[in-house]
């Protein structure tokens, strides 16, 4: 359910590696085909996009990467690394494409920060990381409206 962070090996950050370059050419190379199979399927197959093909690939990632980093970093800290960063980072995105940066850049921040902050002041990082998460959402839940106008 936690998992430990701090227990991760050589590896598995290999691993964890591979996989990021593998979802970063995945995102790069079908950025608009995924936005538009989630935004309307059917009009993406009417413009010739093989729907089905590109929802498994996606799904697929996804679950290699919870797989790979399930053990260290546990089931709660995954779902707080997917969903806060994102809610985050939908707050203040402009468009899609800063959406899907904003989150990962915000994922990236929160998770250094959390190891950091953790270390310095001697509690554990899951919760730590979780925390600056949640901070984050709110801040950017009340910037909401200045950043859109």
């Amino acid at each position: 359910m936690v998992g430990d962070i701090l227990s991760i090996n050589h590896s598995e950050i290999l691993y964890l590696l591979l996989a990021f370059i593998a979802v970063g050419a995945f995102w790069y190379f079908t950025f608009n085909k995924l936005n538009v199979t989630s935004i309307n399927s059917t009009l993406a197959k009417s413009r010739g996009i093989n729907t089905k093909l590109i929802d498994n690939i996606f799904v697929i990632l996804i679950a290699i990467i919870v797989m790979i980093s399930i053990r260290w970093i546990g089931i709660l800290l995954i779902n707080s690394l997917l969903i806060l960063p994102a809610a985050s980072s939908r707050n203040i995105a402009k468009n899609m494409r800063s959406y899907h940066l904003i989150a990962v850049g915000l994922s990236l921040f929160t998770g250094i920060a959390g190891l950091i902050m953790s270390y310095y002041w001697n509690i554990p990082t899951g919760p730590m990381i979780v925390l600056i998460s949640g901070g984050i959402y709110f801040i950017t839940f009340g910037l909401k409206k200045v950043v859109k106008e």
